[in-house]
Order: structure tokens, then sequence, then C-alpha cells
């Protein structure tokens, strides 16, 4: 049976280790960011004589990394593969605008620091773990007062591979000294699920981000709640 945004699994989550630690997606789990990466994408596709991309058309590439979408967007295909000339060029580009643009209309979504405290409260160890390379990573958090709440903070570019490898995932969990079942990964995408599958680790997911257009019950998480302060009781922290 397939479960409902913000229904609680009771019957998966009894009898599972206790929860210790708990990594976070960024673009699309704890900031909306899809307006500042497409006005950055569409400043790209005009830079190259491009015409613009619809805003809705554009979040539907978001969530493979910063190399990944610029295929996508040069190519206006998920699938598409850039030419190595024209995805040079497009990657420095993005670079330039996005510097410029990161955070400038990211919103935080609402529940998030009201999780965020529950945890700590409960005295859970937490990470961000995003495939945004790492220069754009730790001014978007301290922008939005998050960089505080993470210890590690992970970007596509921290190790050789990113999510949905399960390395980075299994790289915190070592760095924390904890074993993967006793930590949770949570996001928004099938990236997320198949990283924390992978590596061991259970799965939980929200339902309004970026997941390349498909539902995110189809990538089977543990569990799906509509708003992140749903997910302390979830996981049954008090």
């Amino acid at each position: 049976m397939r479960k409902r945004p913000c229904e609680v699994n009771d019957s998966q989550a009894q009898g599972t280790a206790p929860v210790l630690g708990v990594m976070f997606d960024l673009d699309g789990t704890l900031l909306d960011t899809v307006s500042d990466l497409a006005a950055a994408a569409n400043a790209v596709r005009l830079d190259m004589g491009l015409p613009a991309l619809a805003e809705s058309r554009l979040g539907h590439m978001v969530g493979k990394g910063a190399d990944r979408l610029m295929h996508r967007v040069l190519t206006d295909d998920l699938d598409g593969q850039a030419s190595p000339s024209d995805f040079t060029r497009a990657r420095a580009l993005f670079d330039k605008h996005y510097a410029n643009l990161n955070g400038t209309t990211a919103v935080i979504y609402p529940g998030v620091i009201e999780c965020l405290g529950r945890f700590r409260q409960a005295g859970l160890r937490l990470a961000c773990v995003t495939n945004k390379p790492l220069q754009f990573t730790h001014p978007l958090l301290r922008l939005k007062g998050l960089a505080q709440w993470f210890d590690p903070i992970v970007g596509g570019d921290s190790f050789s591979v990113r999510k949905p490898d399960p390395l980075p995932l299994l790289e915190v969990a070592r760095g924390w000294q904890l074993e993967p079942r006793h930590c949770v990964m949570v996001g928004d995408s099938i990236n997320d699920v198949q990283a924390a599958r992978n590596a061991g680790m259970r799965v939980w997911a929200v339902p309004y981000g970026y997941n390349e257009g498909r539902d995110i019950q189809l990538a089977q998480p543990d569990g799906i709640v509509k708003s992140l302060d749903q997910l302390p009781r979830a996981l049954f922290i008090s």
C-alpha cells in the first residue's frame, strides 16, 4: 500500500535501532532554492544564445548536482549531454551567475527550524549532505542562518562521488563514530533514498521538493512527512 504524505508508519519504525544522527539534503528539503537556480540557469542560456525556459521546467532539472544541471539546461533534456566545449563554457557561466544570485530568493521551508531545534534538544548529531558544490553551500547556509545547526556540512565536491552513491553518508556516519543503522537520511529525491538504502540507513522524505517531476512515494522511502516539524515524532524523538 502506498503511504500518504505525512503518514507515520509505526509498523516500520518499531523495533529499529535508536536514531542518534540525522543527515539532511539541502535544496528542496531545507530550502526552496529553485528560483535562484532557475534564474542562474536562464542567464547561462541567454549568454549562449538560447531562449529562457520556464522555472517549472528548470525545477525538474535540479537534484543531481551543478554539472548534470548544465547538461540538462543546455539540451533541455533530463538525459541530454552537451558538447564538451559548451559544457565547459556553461559551467563557468553558471558559477558566475549563481554566485551573485545564491540565496537572494531562497526561503526556508515551514517546520525546518522547529525540527532542527527538537533534534538538537534531544542530543542528536545533525549534518547537511547535499550535491550542491561547497562554494555555494556554505554561503547559502550562513545567509539563511542554518549553518550553525550542522556538523559536518558535505557538498557535492567534498568527495570523489556524490549522492546517490552512499559514500558521503557513510563518511559522515564514520566521522560521528555511529553505525549506519543509527542514522537517518532526510531528503526530497530518489538520490537521497538510493544513497540511504545503499548505506544501510533509514530514509524519510518530504513531498514538496525537486524529484525531477516524479512522486517521491515511488522511490519508497521509509516514510513521508508533509512538514519537517512532524519528523521528530515520526522518529520517536520527544
